[in-house]
């Protein structure tokens, strides 16, 4: 990057912006999966609200949610592996006045306990936390039953919901403590592997508000969760071709920020979606009803396909199924070419 020009970045640690290769990133970043930055927050969050409980099912250790018991046994409680009796627990907890955080996998919380999730939580609007660990596949090696690939597009489906992914170590301690504070169910997704530390201590968390990391004319890719990574090389590769990309951090779901769609479809004419998630009803499908309804813009939605995937590696993994850097260049391309014709 020519240092005499202005940074295109915005909120992005300075020490990261050279990293910003497929080689480098991941290998000279620091890192952290951003379960173990749940639980960091906890912590913070425990010693702020005395309404702060943590419910698991018998994850504590692998989310790190046992420094929380230690600190505060009398606010924590292990159900075991019985995730739909934690679910309706703390429903009950919450009627209390509590704001019980039940904390397990994207694959059980989103799958096993979606009864308790749907009726028991989200009809009733109560103020329940789940925290999901292991979204997406993230995690990697663990295979197809621990590979929360259909959460994100499972509670986007139930009604009254509010669904969080965030990308970073930075931002997960701010989405985590703005899920406190906000009234009514919010589902949070989690990685089971480590991500980059992306943001710097100025970064503008607000739920349901998109933030723009990287300023750009050409097109716009819009990610959720670890997928963020992803994106900035990409934007970076894209640079060095002559094509200047918008990235926006879409950490929150729904509600979706559609402000933000319009404007990047409006001036920027392209738009490519990147969700380490089954790429039906989720972010590609959510920006896609905007743009059909009010902006019709050449799209192109990255996502896992209609499949399960294999047990491996994570960077591996983005590589087969089409979620690496790459895979988003190409994708840019593509809408640019079209949005020219």
């Amino acid at each position: 990057m020519n240092s005499n020009k202005p940074s295109p970045y915005r909120y992005i640690r300075p020490e990261i912006i050279p990293l910003l290769t497929p080689a480098d990133l991941f290998s000279k970043a620091e890192q952290q999966p951003t379960r173990y930055s749940y639980a960091e927050a906890l912590l913070e969050l425990g010693e702020r609200n005395a309404d702060v409980v943590v419910l698991d099912a018998d994850v504590s250790k692998s989310v790190r949610t046992n420094e929380f018991a230690v600190k505060f046994p009398e606010r924590s409680f292990n159900f075991g592996i019985a995730e739909q009796n934690m679910m309706a627990a703390a429903a009950g907890m919450a009627t209390t006045g509590l704001i019980p955080f039940a904390t397990t996998y994207a694959v059980f919380a989103s799958m096993r306990a979606l009864d308790q999730v749907r009726n028991s939580i989200h009809y009733p609007r109560l103020n329940v936390k789940i925290a999901a660990s292991h979204g997406g596949i993230t995690p990697g090696p663990d295979g197809v039953t621990h590979q929360g690939q259909e959460d994100l597009s499972i509670l986007r489906a139930i009604a009254n919901s509010t669904v969080i992914a965030p990308a970073d170590p930075v931002s997960t301690r701010l989405a985590v403590w703005a899920a406190a504070e906000w009234r009514g169910p919010v589902y949070l997704s989690f990685t089971r592997d480590p991500v980059p530390v992306l943001f710097d201590s100025d970064y503008p968390f607000r739920i349901g508000k998109a933030v723009t990391l990287r300023e750009g004319t050409d097109a716009t890719i819009i990610a959720i969760r670890d997928m963020v990574a992803q994106a900035l090389i990409a934007a970076e590769i894209l640079a060095g071709q002559g094509l200047h990309v918008r990235v926006v951090d879409c950490h929150t779901l729904k509600p979706l920020d559609t402000g933000m769609v319009l404007k990047a479809a409006q001036e920027t004419g392209a738009i490519v979606t990147a969700e380490n998630n089954i790429r039906f009803g989720g972010l590609g499908s959510a920006v896609a009803e905007v743009v059909v309804e009010h902006h019709l813009v050449p799209m192109k939605i990255i996502g896992v396909g209609d499949t399960y995937t294999e047990s491996a590696p994570y960077l591996d993994l983005l590589k087969k199924y089409g979620l690496s850097a790459d895979h988003i260049v190409e994708a840019v391309k593509e809408v640019v070419r079209r949005k020219s014709r």
